[in-house]
C-alpha cells in the first residue's frame, strides 16, 4: 500500500495549504512550538520527541529542521497520512501507528527512555474528557522531570460571546491571510479517494473511521478546562504562550524537583 515520493510530496504539499484555513498563523504557531520545544531540550544531546496525531509529518518536519539530533517518535491512527508521511519526511520521525487514548497505546511507541517533550497540533481536540486526562496522564508518565506537554489547538472561550469573538477574529485574519481560498478538508479527502494510488490506503481508513464509530468527536474545550485537567493529570505548571483567535498554544511542564 506504498506510494510513490512523487504523489507523496503532491498530496502533502495540498495538505499544507489546506490546513492553512483551521489554524490562524499555522506556520507561526509550528514556530512557537518548536521555541518550546527548544527552550525545554536546551543542553540535552539527543532529545526525545513525541508528536501526537502526526498526520503526514507536518510538524515533525519542522522540528526536526531546527533541532536536527532528535530523535522523534510520530503516531498517528490514519493510514494514508502516516504513508504520506514516511515517503515524503522519511527522515524525520519513526512513524508509529496507534489510536491515541485506546487501551495500550503508549506501549506500542517503543520508547525506551523518557521522553523530553510531547507535542500535539489540532489532534487532541476529538478525544472525550475522561479519554483526555488519561491521555494527559499517560503523557505525564512518560516525561523525564522538567519535560514539556505543547499542545495547539483550538480552545474555545467557555462563554458564547467571547466564542463568537474569537472565531471572528479568526476568521477575518484568515481572510486578510487569503488562506481562507484554499481547499477545505472535504474537498481535499474527496479528491484523495478518487487518487487510484491512494485507493487501497483510504479504503483502510474508511474500515478504521468505522470501526471506531465515525473518528470521534470534536469537543472543543476551553483553555482553562484543559489546564484543569493537565493539573489533574500531574502537571503542576500550564500556561498558554501564545493566542491568536481561539488558536492557541498550551504548555505543561512537569515538575523538575527545582521547580
Amino acid at each position: 500500500m506504498g506510494v510513490s515520493m512523487e504523489t507523496a510530496e503532491a498530496w502533502v504539499a495540498r495538505w499544507e495549504r489546506q490546513q492553512q484555513r483551521y489554524a490562524v498563523d499555522r506556520e507561526e504557531r509550528f514556530t512557537v512550538i518548536t521555541d518550546v520545544v527548544e527552550h525545554a531540550t536546551a543542553g540535552r544531546s539527543r532529545p526525545l520527541l513525541l508528536d501526537l496525531g502526526c498526520g503526514p509529518g507536518s510538524l515533525s518536519a519542522r522540528l526536526a529542521a531546527r533541532l536536527p539530533d532528535a530523535e522523534i517518535v510520530a503516531v498517528d491512527m490514519d493510514p494514508l497520512l502516516l504513508e504520506l508521511g514516511r515517503t515524503h519526511h522519511a527522515d524525520t520521525a519513526r512513524y508509529v501507528d496507534a489510536v491515541i487514548g485506546a487501551d495500550g497505546w503508549t506501549d506500542t511507541l517503543g520508547l525506551d527512555r523518557p521522553l523530553d517533550a510531547a507535542v500535539s497540533t489540532t489532534a487532541l481536540h476529538y478525544l472525550p474528557e475522561p479519554v483526555l486526562l488519561d491521555t494527559y496522564r499517560r503523557l505525564a508518565a512518560l516525561l523525564r522531570p522538567g519535560g514539556v506537554l505543547v499542545n495547539g489547538d483550538h480552545f474555545p472561550p467557555r462563554e458564547a460571546p467571547c466564542a463568537r469573538l474569537t472565531a471572528y477574529v479568526g476568521r477575518r485574519r484568515a481572510e486578510r491571510t487569503g488562506s481562507h481560498a484554499h481547499e477545505d478538508w472535504r474537498s481535499w479527502w474527496a479528491a484523495a479517494a478518487r487518487d487510484p494510488e491512494l485507493a487501497d490506503l483510504f479504503a483502510e481508513r474508511e474500515r478504521r473511521l468505522a470501526a471506531l464509530g465515525g473518528g470521534g468527536g470534536d469537543e472543543e474545550l476551553a483553555a482553562c478546562r484543559h489546564a484543569e485537567l493537565l493539573r489533574q493529570a500531574g502537571f503542576r505548571h500550564v500556561t498558554p504562550v501564545w493566542q491568536f483567535g481561539d488558536s492557541a498554544v498550551l504548555v505543561a511542564v512537569k515538575e523538575d524537583g527545582g521547580a
